[in-house]
């Protein structure tokens, strides 16, 4: 019988963390706005079907395509200080053990500007767009973090 209840608890545990991720603990807060956009809507969008010229629906076609491509899409915003700081620091925690590469840094009027990507298997390809935009020092100020997982296919998106 114990071997039995290991046996679940094993099988079990897995799946309380399965599609999970390091931001999902600031949804549902007052101080923060988050919209989050999963693997099945993309996939409903991929499964559109374009009307119109043909040159469109090639071009329409292959956004869509790329669109079931992704597997989810987090926004998160907030104007709260305590909610930036908090939200910087689990962006940072991340972005460190996710081993993601810097592709552009932008400090603007006191706003900045970090976007990281997780590579894929060819240069081509990304994992993880990761964008975090920390907003300034007046009330106000919005701070905003997109993360964007899939299979995103730079040269596919080039050669529309």
């Amino acid at each position: 019988m114990t071997k039995f209840i290991v046996t679940i608890v094993l099988v079990l545990v897995p799946t309380l963390f399965f599609g999970q991720n390091a931001f999902d603990k600031f949804e549902g807060r007052e101080d923060i706005t988050s919209i989050s956009v999963n693997k099945r809507t993309f996939e409903m969008l991929g499964d559109i079907k374009s009307e119109g010229k043909e040159k469109k629906d090639k071009d329409i076609s292959k956004y869509l395509e790329m669109a079931d491509k992704i597997d989810n899409l987090k926004v998160l915003t907030t104007s709260s200080i305590k909610a930036t700081a908090e939200l910087k620091s689990t962006f940072e925690s991340y972005r460190k053990s996710a081993n993601l590469e810097q592709l552009m840094k932008v400090n603007d009027e006191g706003k900045n500007i970090q976007i990281y990507v997780k590579n894929g298997k060819k240069s081509s390809d990304v994992k993880e767009f990761l964008i975090f935009v920390e907003g300034g020092d007046k009330i106000g100020d919005e701070t905003v973090l997109v993360s964007l997982v899939g299979d995103i296919d730079l040269n596919k998106i080039m050669n529309k």
